[in-house]
């Protein structure tokens, strides 16, 4: 069997949306030192494309992380598979808060130079001396109190829809760029209780190890990250501290937390949490857009690229040529005018220049 996938997207997400079988979205991760990486990526395909799995896998020499989506009737054989891998013994599984089962519509096992895209060159840096994993419940009742450094060590389009009461959200597109800016921020507070979070705790998991390594003596983070912390809340019948969506890397884009919204479109200001990638292919900027907006900018995200879809061949060309080389053409989502890198993502405006 191809180790890849050979279909047009279009007809896989046809044969997605006719399944007549459900399907469980989950996330898992973990980090070890792996000396055949392709080896192991090859057997992981084999496997988990017999058992009609999709996702999106990262695997690289420090471990795995894994986004997917399983069939229900194939869960306990999924589950037989990991155990076949000493890698993977009692390896935590998180599952989606909403779950359509429609999350992904392939498989996708690529190889990386890291898990997390840090931007470190440090040979001394252990990945694997980490901070102190808080339960959901005890990492809620710390975020209570009131009395300590909350961290979301996501990107600002994950935190403008949905964050932690209280949390620093740096105006970030990248994780790199947050581990600079993070240490540099609270430079002068090492001896103070940081509390880490994330979608799934990854990103936690090396932000922890690298800020014990810059010498902060009290880092903390939330095992499982928000999934897990939205999962207990509900079962202990707690108020959520985790206020509006949870941004997820598939096609769902986000799940709600607290049915709070807090973000606004960025085209009209409407209430509106909903994710988009602009239907300009010269564009694709992530933005929020709601249903109005989206019909009035055929799913753009200004006139200028709903014109531009719309244009001849030539004008696209033209702009390609503009574009080249120009490197403030090149922006992953839209970046709303904030005060500080750290202001209240609640309370943000932004205006968006046109392509």
């Amino acid at each position: 069997m191809p180790l890849y996938n050979s279909l047009d997207s279009k007809i896989l997400k046809a044969n997605l949306l006719d399944e007549s079988f459900v399907r469980k979205t989950i996330s898992l991760y973990r980090y070890f030192i792996l000396d055949t990486p392709q080896e192991f990526r090859d057997q992981l395909y084999r496997e988990w494309a017999d058992l009609n799995v999709f996702g999106r896998i990262y695997i690289a020499r420090e471990g795995i992380n894994a986004q997917l989506s399983v069939p229900e009737y194939n869960f306990e054989a999924f589950l037989q598979s990991l155990n076949n891998h000493p890698i993977f013994d009692q390896i935590p599984i998180k599952y989606a808060i909403e779950d359509s089962g429609k999350s992904f519509y392939k498989l996708t096992i690529k190889i990386r130079p890291k898990l997390v895209a840090d931007g470190l060159d440090d040979q001394s840096f252990d990945v694997t001396n980490v901070g102190n994993h808080l339960t959901a419940e005890k990492f809620h009742q710390l975020v209570e109190t009131g009395e300590h450094i909350v961290v979301d060590m996501r990107n600002h389009y994950e935190s403008e829809i949905g964050h932690f009461k209280g949390a620093i959200c740096p105006d970030v597109d990248t994780f790199r760029e947050e581990l600079t800016m993070i240490t540099e921020a609270l430079k002068d507070q090492k001896d103070q209780k940081l509390l880490l979070y994330c979608t799934g705790g990854i990103r936690c998991e090396k932000a922890s190890a690298y800020l014990k390594h810059q010498g902060f003596k009290d880092v903390n983070q939330l095992h499982g990250g928000i999934l897990e912390y939205a999962r207990n809340i509900k079962r202990l019948n707690l108020e959520s501290n985790f206020i509006g969506k949870n941004f997820v890397f598939d096609e769902r884009m986000g799940e709600s937390v607290d049915g709070q919204v807090i973000s606004h479109c960025h085209q009209c200001g409407k209430s509106c949490d909903v994710h988009s990638n602009c239907a300009n292919d010269l564009c694709h900027l992530l933005f929020i857009q709601c249903n109005q907006c989206a019909a009035k900018f055929e799913k753009c995200c200004s006139t200028a690229c709903r014109d531009l879809k719309n244009g001849s061949e030539e004008e696209k060309h033209r702009f390609i040529k503009l574009k080249s080389g120009n490197d403030s053409f090149y922006r992953k989502s839209f970046r709303p005018v904030k005060s500080s890198n750290f202001a209240n993502p609640d309370s943000v405006s932004g205006q968006k220049s046109v392509v």
